[in-house]
């Protein structure tokens, strides 16, 4: 697997020597070598990559890549250019669209959310392809975890946007009182309608960030 490089390379450091972590390393690798699995090696901590710790202001949680060909490039909801919108990413540009006026774009790629600042972390980095959870349980979010926890540590405010009930689940690992978490169904079409669509979580972590000195994200997804 690739390294990670920028500052999030010295809070993460200790999970590398950890006994999870090395049979997580031989499994992923082996996974590698003799199964077709995704997102490719080389993107597996782009969520790491593209938003370095100092630069987070909000974290949006998801639980695996998409599992088939061209979609998953490590970032959470997002899929590669050319790739089909996913039913969930459908529904969050829906949401966008109706709580801050954001035009639907024509592609899935959400790099800027990334560059802007938002943290697009799965809990689980790998999968197998056509294999939905295929890597659930193999120390990832063990690692994640302590992704999580270290975004928690920040002293200032972030905001978190937990969307499901895994995700939901994460609130148990923050307890800073700087940071806003929201929480809401998942964006998924079994569930949007259960109070997803109109959660407001965009405009309400724009308002957070600003009232506190930091500059929002700019949520608009440019067309390809």
């Amino acid at each position: 697997m690739p390294g990670i490089s920028n500052d999030w390379l010295e809070v993460m450091r200790p999970e590398f020597s950890k006994p999870y972590y090395g049979s997580l390393y031989k499994k992923v690798s082996d996974e590698y070598r003799t199964q077709t699995i995704f997102p490719p090696q080389d993107c597996i901590f782009n969520a790491f990559h593209l938003t370095p710790l100092s630069r987070v202001k909000a974290v949006i949680l998801g639980q695996d890549p998409y599992h088939n060909a061209g979609q998953a490039h490590g970032l959470s909801f997002s899929v590669q250019p050319g790739t089909d919108i996913p039913p969930s990413l459908v529904n969050i540009y829906k949401e966008l669209h109706d709580d801050l006026g954001c035009f639907i774009p024509n592609n899935g790629y959400l790099k800027k959310w990334a560059d802007e600042g938002v943290l697009l972390l799965n809990a689980v980095l790998t999968v197998r392809a056509h294999q939905a959870n295929s890597h659930k349980d193999i120390g990832w979010e063990e690692f994640t975890d302590a992704a999580i926890r270290a975004v928690n540590t920040q002293d200032r405010p972030i905001v978190f946007m937990l969307w499901g009930a895994p995700a939901g689940r994460k609130a148990a690992l923050l307890n800073n009182p700087k940071h806003l978490i929201l929480k809401a169904p998942h964006p998924s079409p079994l569930s949007a309608y259960r109070g997803f669509f109109g959660c407001r979580h965009f405009s309400k972590a724009n308002d957070f960030l600003q009232k506190n000195g930091v500059e929002p994200v700019d949520w608009q997804i440019e067309n390809i």
